[in-house]
Formats: structure tokens, sequence, C-alpha cells
């Protein structure tokens, strides 16, 4: 039975839900996806608006006081459903999966990408007995999105995606050569910004080539893991970050604790399991990052890398290392298509996307290409935000987006 709670301005209901693994095989094995209904007091009989969070293999946002940002602006207009998309938080959890063979681990996680999240978003639609709801996508929730408006439009009112439309018919390279370019030139303007911090990186990479250097978790702190921290470059504040970062004397207990925290996987293993297959519209990734990696990149120790998955993850990351063979299985799988794009060239959903143009993790080229697939989708092209925009401006953001689907702007 759902149970409500109360918090500053809210009414909380949370709902478990037990689903097929795969839907494919509506008797098989059952999973619980989790969901959190958010309301204001007055406002318990709205519509509601599904909450799609990026990833893959990250939770909903817990609400924890009054309401502010987007989640105020969606809540004069709905009540709203924040689900924790399988696998992640109070849905049942993807760990290092003991017990199973690689074969098995690959085939259970082959069941999180973007085609399993819309089909559980049905079936708990029809347990609430929803009419076609609203849907906000942000990130990887906008390739939920979008493989919502391809296989089950019936089930939508209307869909809102920040920073997240995929491209259509990529299985990954292309996609992962344009974040390299975007990161390397992110990489360039923080040595501007902090010119040191490049003396600080080629020491610290020199340390790192000799050194057996340890973090707080128990894994060895490699230079091709250092670089990583270099993902935060695409928020709006990530070049402060990374500079704090980088900062603090290597020695002390908090670089390496912020090092390991920052990209650790213990939290969340199944970002890295399916990150590629999630991205890929069908075909074989093939690790398709290690393999559009440009060779500037393998040549300059001091060129982070960004929103990149490779092989080695699971080498050097020991929360990882249960789910190595199970990571190459999914690399050599043949996955089918996410997206329709009859379907797409066809949609009657009322469709509004935010696109960055700056955007680090989501090239908007490919971005304005697949929003010219979508019949009626109406583009807000900005580069006053990064890939974060709905968390630093959420009002005016999911505001503006539903102001273009009424037509009031």
């Amino acid at each position: 039975m759902p149970v409500t709670s109360r918090a500053p301005g809210l009414v909380l209901t949370e709902h478990e839900f037990a689903v097929p693994l795969d839907h494919a095989r509506p008797d098989g094995e059952r999973i619980t996806v989790f969901a959190r209904e958010v309301a204001r007091p007055d406002g318990r009989e709205l519509p509601y608006l599904l909450y799609l969070q990026g990833g893959p293999g990250f939770e909903a946002p817990r609400p924890t006081g009054p309401p502010s940002g987007w989640l105020e602006r969606a809540l004069a207009d709905h009540r709203v459903l924040l689900l924790d998309q399988r696998g992640t938080g109070r849905s049942t959890p993807v760990g290092n999966l003991p017990g199973r063979s690689p074969q098995e681990q690959a085939e259970y996680l082959a069941q999180h990408r973007a085609d399993s999240i819309v089909a559980d978003a049905e079936w708990i639609r029809r347990e609430l007995n929803s009419p076609p709801w609203a849907v906000l996508g942000q990130s990887f929730g906008g390739f939920c999105t979008l493989h919502y408006l391809s296989r089950s439009p019936d089930g939508l009112a209307a869909a809102y995606v920040t920073g997240g439309l995929p491209p259509l018919g990529e299985s990954g390279a292309d996609f992962y050569r344009e974040t390299f370019a975007l990161v390397h030139d992110r990489t360039r303007r923080h040595y501007e910004r902090y010119p040191e911090d490049r003396d600080r990186v080629r020491a610290l990479q020199e340390r790192l080539a000799t050194e057996d250097v340890r973090l707080p978790g128990g894994d060895r702190l490699t230079g091709r893991r250092f670089r990583q921290l270099g993902q935060v470059l695409g928020r709006s504040d990530g070049s402060e970050v990374l500079h704090h970062r980088l900062e603090l004397p290597a020695d002390s207990p908090a670089f390496r604790h912020d090092v390991d925290e920052a990209f650790s996987f213990a939290r969340n293993p199944l970002y890295a399991a399916v990150h590629e297959a999630c991205v890929a519209d069908g075909g074989t990734t093939g690790w398709a990052a290690a393999r559009a990696m440009p060779d500037e990149f393998r040549e300059d120790p001091t060129l982070f890398t960004g929103e990149h998955v490779f092989p080695w993850f699971f080498e050097d990351c020991g929360a990882l290392a249960p789910l190595q063979g199970a990571a190459d299985l999914l690399a050599r799988r043949e996955w089918p298509r996410l997206y329709d794009e009859q379907v797409l060239a066809a949609n009657e959903v009322p469709v509004a996307a935010a696109v960055y143009a700056d955007d680090m993790y989501v090239p908007s080229r490919f971005s304005l290409e697949t929003a010219r697939r979508v019949r009626g989708l109406r583009v807000w092209l900005t580069n006053e935000y990064e890939h974060n925009g709905l968390r630093a401006d959420g009002g005016r953001v999911l505001g503006r987006l539903m102001d273009m689907v009424a037509g009031r702007v």
C-alpha cells in the first residue's frame, strides 16, 4: 500500500510496483520499481508529470524542503512522479550481481536501457489509472522520453526535454568523437583560467606513473582514472570544482577522498555497465569511446576526459571488477534500435526541448538534427546554460518549455 507523509509545503506518497525484469516475459522474474509522488496539499488531484532522471544509473532527486526550481514550477500544474529508474535508489538495486555468471549478469543488465524504463513507466501509469501524462526528461531522461515518443506515444499528453535529445541511428563512435572535441575545448579553457593547474596535473601524472598511490577505497589512483575528473567541466561550475580539487595537496586525505568520491562507481555501478548501450541507437557499441579517442588524448596526459566509459574502468575500479566479463559481453552485443523514425516523423504529442548550444555531454549538433526529425518538436536553443540548466535555473527552464507547448511563446 502507498505510504503518505508530509514535508514543508508538500504531500509525499511512496509507491512500489512489482514489474517484470523482461517485459517480453511478463510471467518471468519480477523486480521492484519505486516512485515518489510529490504534490502540494491542494494539488493531489492534478494530472501527473513523470520525471525521468539523467544517468543512466542514478535515482530521482529527493525533496528536502519547500519546493523550488523546476519542481516548484511543475507543481503549479501537476503532481510530480519522481521515478527511481530500475536498478537505482529504492528500486531493486544493481550491485555486482553475485551468484550470476558473466552471461547471466549481462542478460540482467541488458534489461536496464530506455526501452525497459519506458515499459516500467507505462506499467505504472496503468496501475495508477492515470490518463496520458506529461513527462520531463533530463539528459538520459530525454533519451528515455524520445523512446517513449517512439513506442508508447498514446501514454503521453506532453513531453519536455532538457539537454537530452539523442542522435538517431548512431552506435556511438561519432557521438564520442564529438564529445572528445568538446572536452578538449573545455580543458583548454580551464587551463586558460587556471594556468597553474596544468603544471600540477603534469607533476601528478609523472608521479602516478611510478608510484602506487592509493585511494581511501583501496583502489590505486592511475593516471587514466585521474583524467576522468574532467567530467565536471560540462557543468556551469565545473571549472571551479575541478580547480578546487586540484589545488589540494596530492598527499592530503582531502584530495584522495575527493578523487575517490568523484569517480568510484561503488555507489552506482550501473552507470559504467550500460552507459554506451544507453547512448547507442542499435548496433554493437564495441567500446565506442575507446575507439573514438583521438591520438592527442593518448599523447598528452594533461588533457582531461569527460563522460566516456572505457574497458579499463573494470580493472582500475574495484567496485566494477565483478562486472568486467558482463561488460565485455554487452560491448559485443547487437542491440535493437531504441527510436522509430517513422513514428517520430508522424508524432502528434506536443514536445518542447531545451538544447544547450555548448553541451559537453549531448552535443547540440546531434540534438538539433534529431529535433528536425520529430514532427512538431519545438526547440529552445540557448547558450545561457550548460548541461545542468535544469538544476541551475529550473523554474525558468521548465517554465519556458511549458509555455512553448501551451503556445504562450
